[in-house]
């Protein structure tokens, strides 16, 4: 049987329960956070994804609002009742990352940061362990063993695409991964098609791929602003597409097996696929 991981007294991920997280990359205002919080929680997400502390690969590009993004994060969690999943980078901000947040993220980059991952292994807040750009199965996994030596064993995978010589997409999302990591641990396996692919028009059908090959939820960038946004809007939805993409997803969830899930309920429609469109609308790169 998959494991079933808890976040928060009223949702849970993993065995059939599957859950989107969704939001903006990174806090840039209370206006805009809270824009896409309100979005997202309407069309049916699980938890808010957002970034107060951002990793960049150039110093001069926005590295977040630190901790008043958190407080930020926190505001918007208690208008929509949406839990709040968001990356750690230091392990010296790990408590106090832990008062803001349901889940903890550790991103690709920080997949072999050993300090970090004992740190978040110690607190008993689930950990979202994100698939470095250019690691195999076997050093995610051997990852995953720092978190769980501390004594935490919620933890949630994440495929989030490998460095790939085809420039077409941002990175080659591994699909394969997902069954692969399902048969070697029991633990919950997300994907992300937004850093996985890095172009907001495919990010609708990596979604409902990723849930047809056995995922267990999503993360998905959300922004009300995308051609504005400080950083990677070009693979974030909009509102209204993240909200057909939910309907699309309630509506396949049944075939696979699956039950949309998000805080106190379970996410369900009839099933009936007679009366949504599975179309994606193609928006040129």
């Amino acid at each position: 049987m998959r494991k079933t991981i808890s976040i928060g007294p009223d949702l849970q991920i993993g065995d059939g329960n599957f859950v989107v997280m969704a939001g903006p990359c990174a806090v840039e205002s209370r206006e805009l956070l809270n824009a896409a919080a309100d979005a997202v929680a309407e069309a049916g997400a699980g938890l808010l994804r957002g970034g107060a502390f951002k990793p960049r690969t150039s110093p001069a590009a926005f590295q977040g609002l630190g901790a008043p993004g958190l407080a930020l994060l926190a505001e918007a969690s208690q208008r929509t009742g949406l839990g709040v999943v968001t990356e750690v980078l230091d392990p010296r901000d790990v408590d106090l990352v832990a008062q803001h947040a349901a889940v903890l993220q550790v991103g690709s980059r920080n997949m072999q940061n050993f300090a970090l991952l004992r740190e978040v292994g110690r607190q008993r807040l689930p950990v979202l362990l994100k698939r470095g750009a250019a690691a195999t199965i076997d050093e995610l996994l051997h990852a995953v063993d720092y978190i769980l030596e501390g004594g935490n064993e919620a933890v949630i995978l994440c495929e989030r695409g490998v460095r790939s010589f085809d420039p077409s997409t941002r990175y080659l999302l591994d699909l394969a991964a997902v069954p692969v990591l399902q048969q070697r641990t029991a633990l919950p396996v997300i994907v992300d098609p937004s850093h996985g692919t890095g172009n907001a028009s495919y990010v609708a059908p990596m979604s409902k791929a990723a849930m047809a090959v056995g995922a267990d939820g999503l993360l998905i960038e959300v922004h009300a602003q995308p051609d504005e946004a400080l950083c990677d809007g070009q693979q974030a939805l909009t509102p209204p597409r993240f909200a057909k993409l939910m309907a699309q997803l309630d509506q396949l969830a049944p075939l696979c097996c699956k039950r949309l899930s998000a805080p106190g309920r379970v996410v369900g429609r009839s099933g009936d696929t007679r009366n949504i469109s599975f179309d994606d609308e193609v928006i040129a790169p």
